[in-house]
């Protein structure tokens, strides 16, 4: 069995490879051939959790145990930790370990490129991001790594903290000849920048995209994974078509669509679009993201793959 560390995990799982391993795992999912159960929460304390995902795949699965100790700080140590544990299906040998939180950062990115990538009217060559933390910088290699993205707009709660998330980004791609712009994320609500997509990666409990973006402008939803959580504005919700990665996850994790009372029979699944059974209506829909351990499968057979 082979150990991966974050350095060596992030470098097994380049984007071009990866995106196209979500779509494949999206569709086996829908069709049954990955059988991937709701994660289980365990509480620690009152502070942490034990979380596990397994998905069962025809060649492969995995099982995926993270902790998250709101409390870590105080011990100089990352609040979320954990592993993957990769297994050959047929008969329980173990492959691989890799770092968890890696895989997470990058097979939600991946699902976020699929979706533009299923979804988009066109290759953005622009985002805006709102939110700072880690899946924002992920999100944000992302979109230059695959698409090329060189136009950034950043929205945080003040915009002295979305200019340090910019000055970071730039420093760490620095040769990329980025444009980056800050905002106060109170400020493009009534404002926003006329960008190809808007992606939200925080843990809100308002909305937190604006209700009036461009027709032809993707909004999505990665943040909010919790019935009390809201990036999307109900208006938005119910002026567009509404695609997720998982409706049986996004039927009970995803705030945004339950609290705008949406209608669950006309959300459509990221794989019904792929597989054709699904077509996305003329204007430009939503796509919400609540996170299945189906995409951490995916990640492990390319990590696999790339380890052969």
């Amino acid at each position: 069995m082979q150990i991966l560390d974050s350095s060596r995990t992030a470098a097994a799982l380049p984007y071009s490879r990866l995106v196209p391993a979500v779509a494949r795992a999206a569709v086996e999912l829908a069709n049954g051939t990955i059988t991937a159960p709701d994660r289980q929460v365990v509480t620690i304390d009152p502070a942490s959790v034990l979380l596990s995902m397994p998905a069962i795949g025809s060649d492969i699965s995995v099982t995926k145990l993270i902790t998250v100790h709101a409390g870590n700080a105080r011990h100089g140590l990352p609040a979320i930790q954990g592993e993957v544990v990769v297994f050959e299906t047929a008969t329980g040998r173990r492959l691989a370990l890799l770092d968890g939180p890696t895989v997470t950062a990058r097979r939600t990115a991946a699902v976020t490129l699929l979706g533009i990538d299923t979804l988009a009217p066109r290759k953005p060559a622009s985002a805006l991001i709102i939110g700072t933390g880690t899946q924002a910088a992920a999100h944000a290699d992302a979109l230059i790594d695959y698409f090329g993205v060189r136009e950034f707009h950043i929205a945080a709660r003040t915009q002295d903290s979305a200019a340090r998330f910019g000055e970071t980004l730039a420093s760490r791609r620095d040769g990329a000849n980025l444009r980056i712009t800050a905002h106060a994320a109170a400020a493009i609500q009534q404002d926003p920048p006329p960008t190809d997509v808007i992606i939200a990666l925080t843990t809100s409990s308002v909305p937190v995209i604006p209700a009036a973006i461009a027709p032809g402008t993707l909004a999505i939803g990665v943040g909010a994974f919790k019935p009390n959580m809201a990036e999307f504005p109900p208006a938005l919700l119910h002026g567009r078509q509404i695609i997720v990665d998982d409706l049986d996850g996004a039927r009970h994790e995803a705030g945004d669509l339950i609290q705008a009372g949406v209608d669950w029979d006309k959300v459509a699944r990221l794989a019904d679009v792929l597989s054709g059974k699904v077509s996305c209506a003329p204007a430009v829909p939503v796509f919400k993201t609540v996170g299945q351990a189906a995409w951490d499968l995916a990640a492990a057979r390319v990590a696999i793959a790339s380890m052969a």
